[in-house]
């Protein structure tokens, strides 16, 4: 029980993020001695241990209306450098995502889009348009590329029926929307292949990903900056059209003729 104690405290974010049976495979203990470890310390089950931590990071985190206040207390002092900062701040995000992904995961996940029977989408509250933006790049290269919940469909019915032939992505950021973590645990239960996207190794839903990318989104606003998780939906997409081939040039040639005769862009 000391050494289930003392992993813990030096490995919170793991405790909190990841499986019981993966933390009981690394440190070689029996998940009971974790259970048990827990009620020692005076917890009803690991699991509320584990709770605990988990509240205790999203607590750590600045809600949007500390963050505009701090905002509005530069503005009133003066600060006129918001604009200058936000696009440093932007620039440094996207030299930093080059060195975050890992290129064989990336691989590895592109592979596994390209060979996907289906590709759910899944992105809500500030996520929601980045998933939407993923999901149209995807339109024009696949045919089997959907977006779960759009425009209140039920997120329980696009989870059903998939197994280790489909894949679900999941875009997620502080605060995370429950939709999302459960879906990800649903679909890993179901064998899926799970790409989590999101900014924080404290993420919920990491503990159900096969293959995970955390985006650099640091930013003076009070929201946090999307636009190297823009970058990394796009290289995805970028890498999975050079990797179709002909049949993608022949779709998006007649995505193209549809548009056309459809008059949906302006002058065609």
């Amino acid at each position: 029980m000391k050494l289930a104690a003392d992993y813990v405290v030096t490995n919170p974010v793991d405790v909190a993020t990841r499986s019981l049976r993966a933390i009981s495979k690394e440190t070689d203990l029996s998940p009971a001695t974790f259970s048990r470890m827990s009620a020692a310390l005076g917890y009803d089950s690991y699991e509320d241990l584990r709770e605990v931590l988990r509240r205790s990071f999203e607590q750590k985190a600045d809600s949007f209306s500390q963050r505009v206040e701090v905002m509005q207390q530069r503005h009133d002092e003066g600060d006129q450098g918001f604009l200058t900062q936000h696009i440093m701040d932007s620039t440094s995000n996207l030299q930093q995502l080059e060195a975050a992904i890992d290129m064989p995961t990336m691989e590895a996940c592109v592979e596994r889009l390209h060979d996907a029977r289906s590709v759910l989408v899944l992105g809500a509250l500030g996520s929601t348009g980045v998933a939407e933006y993923l999901t149209y790049m995807a339109s024009f290269i696949a045919e089997n590329w959907s977006m779960a919940s759009r425009m209140g469909a039920s997120l329980g019915s696009g989870l059903v029926g998939l197994s280790e032939q489909d894949v679900l992505i999941i875009i997620t950021k502080p605060p995370f929307a429950s939709n999302s973590i459960k879906a990800a645990r649903v679909a890993s239960e179901d064998g899926a292949f799970v790409v989590v996207i999101t900014d924080t190794h404290t993420c919920p839903a990491l503990a159900f990903a096969s293959a995970s990318f955390i985006v650099p989104t640091k930013s003076r606003n009070f929201f946090s900056s999307y636009a190297s998780t823009l970058v990394l939906c796009e290289i995805m997409i970028g890498l999975l059209a050079g990797r179709a081939g002909a049949p993608v040039r022949a779709r998006i040639t007649e995505v193209e003729n549809n548009i056309r005769r459809l008059n949906e862009v302006w002058g065609e």
